[in-house]
């Protein structure tokens, strides 16, 4: 019966935990999948182990749900990358996300944060919005697409003070 109760029910919130070494291999795979040049496992592997780098996974179940990860240096980060996979789109994933990664780096002393978006993203644009990011920059025609255009990368600050 309880495979009946879960068929029928809302969709589980997704539970937000520190990402690790061992997380890499899906990291890579849902980056792959999410952007142009994916980043290796051997990479992201590294990240993971750089005392500066924080990282969060989201799972639902036991499915990967997306991450979240930033680099600090002294009281300002940068966020390097947020994905989701398209099967958990809309269902707040990624606001989850952000907001317990916004927690933990607050409580490591972070009082900026910085990220890049490309301007043509407007689900991330929306996201970080509401989050109270504001266009600081922009670096025109940084992304390129298949179509051959490139599009510009909007930078966006946060002050947690």
């Amino acid at each position: 019966m309880k495979w009946l109760f879960d068929l029928f029910s809302p969709a589980r919130p997704p539970l937000v935990a520190d990402a690790n070494g061992r997380d890499a291999a899906a990291i890579a795979k849902l980056h792959a999948a999410s952007f142009q040049r994916g980043w290796s496992e051997g990479e992201i592997e590294a990240m993971l182990l750089d005392r500066s780098v924080i990282a969060h996974k989201a799972m639902i179940g036991r499915h990967f749900a997306g991450f979240i990860m930033s680099r600090m240096a002294a009281d300002e980060a940068e966020i390097l990358s947020v994905a989701v996979p398209k099967s958990y789109r809309g269902r707040q994933v990624a606001r989850i996300l952000l907001r317990h990664h916004l927690g933990r780096l607050a409580a490591f002393g972070v009082t900026t944060l910085f990220l890049e978006v490309d301007e043509s993203n407007i689900s991330a644009l929306r996201l970080y919005r509401r989050a109270g990011f504001v266009e600081v920059g922009r670096r025109e025609g940084y992304y390129p697409h298949p179509s051959g255009q490139a599009t510009s990368a909007l930078v966006l600050r946060r002050d947690f003070t």
